[in-house]
């Protein structure tokens, strides 16, 4: 099995502790996360060869971050050093009615202000297997959407399969920009992640009857919208997260997969949510180590929303469970028992 890369930013999160607003107590908790990064944590804890892409500074946050990944067996070798600021975000855990607040510090970053000659996509691609980036990381700038479009051919032409979530972030471009740049490298994408946003957002495609804030999902209207993104890219497989949100304490989380052929809907599960950064990232590693680990699409889109819920039961970004949790989950345990 060949490794997997990904590519993109990961950032100093600052939070308040538990459910405390801002500055309600003096004291934040300090951890690391980012889209891919989160993708490669959650690869490596279920025992996969993973290598993760950046830029950070030489001093002594960046190293921290560099050392964060690696105690989870996370590959660094291949992340850039330089500039002179990681990117920070502090996050503001909601609760019940009161929804979850980011705020983002990210401007001239290392990965922001990185440029395409820093990274040598043909050597990172050898033994690879798989590359996995989001609509988060050339959302940073346009030298982000070169950079990605060069790993994107690089992937390509080293036979390594490729797979996007869209994760569209109206605070980092426009719907125009990012359909634009997305229009671009999703022609490269075999495999294309989304939920009941981003699709309408970045490609204008909505699930008909559905109302996300009201708590009105169609299942009919998701498979519309897969097969129209599989219709305009060419995907092979198109994996979709369905959330309800009843408040930010409790979710219904399920899940879709399209191969082209076949609608695979997972089983539907409750969440409690303790923090739910990262939900998608989770997914997306579980539903990586299902299609690499050879899973029929309904067994990868039970392992994909499995794995994504546990996630939900965990504090910071990085999703700390291992595959026979997930196992254990999709295969109908969901009792919470204690495990002596």
């Amino acid at each position: 099995m060949g490794r997997i890369v990904t590519f993109g930013e990961i950032m100093l999160r600052l939070s308040p502790n538990g459910y405390y607003r801002f500055l309600q107590n003096d004291q934040l908790q300090a951890t690391f996360g980012g889209g891919e990064a989160n993708v490669s944590v959650s690869l490596a804890n279920y025992g996969l060869d993973t290598a993760f892409v950046t830029k950070l500074p030489e001093h002594a946050i960046g190293q921290a971050a560099v050392n964060n990944l690696r105690y989870f067996g996370v590959d660094t070798s291949y992340i850039v050093r330089g500039g002179d600021r990681i990117g920070i975000y502090y996050m503001e855990k909601g609760a019940s009615q009161r929804g979850s607040v980011c705020i983002y510090d990210r401007k001239h970053s290392a990965i922001q202000e990185a440029s395409a000659s820093d990274f040598d996509w043909d050597k990172i691609f050898e033994g690879a297997e798989w590359f996995h980036f989001t609509g988060i990381t050339p959302a940073l700038g346009e030298n982000l959407v070169e950079i990605c479009l060069e790993a994107c051919k690089a992937a390509r032409a080293h036979g390594v399969k490729i797979s996007c979530d869209l994760n569209y972030r109206s605070k980092l471009w426009t719907r125009e920009q990012a359909r634009k740049a997305m229009t671009v490298l999703c022609e490269y994408v075999d495999v294309c992640i989304s939920n009941e946003e981003d699709a309408k957002d970045v490609f204008g495609i909505e699930a008909e009857g559905s109302d996300i804030y009201g708590g009105k999902l169609n299942n009919e209207g998701y498979k519309s919208v897969a097969r129209q993104l599989a219709e305009k890219f060419g995907f092979e497989k198109v994996a979709i997260t369905l959330r309800t949100s009843i408040s930010a304490s409790d979710n219904d989380w399920q899940g879709m997969l399209y191969d082209g052929k076949d609608y695979c809907f997972s089983k539907q599960y409750h969440l409690r949510i303790v923090d739910r950064v990262g939900g998608g990232d989770s997914f997306g590693g579980g539903l990586i180590y299902a299609l690499i680990s050879g899973y029929t699409t309904q067994e990868a889109i039970e392992f994909a929303v499995a794995a994504s819920a546990l996630k939900h039961s965990v504090e910071a970004d990085f999703n700390r469970v291992t595959v026979d949790e997930v196992k254990k989950l999709a295969g109908g345990d969901g009792s919470g028992r204690v495990q002596r």
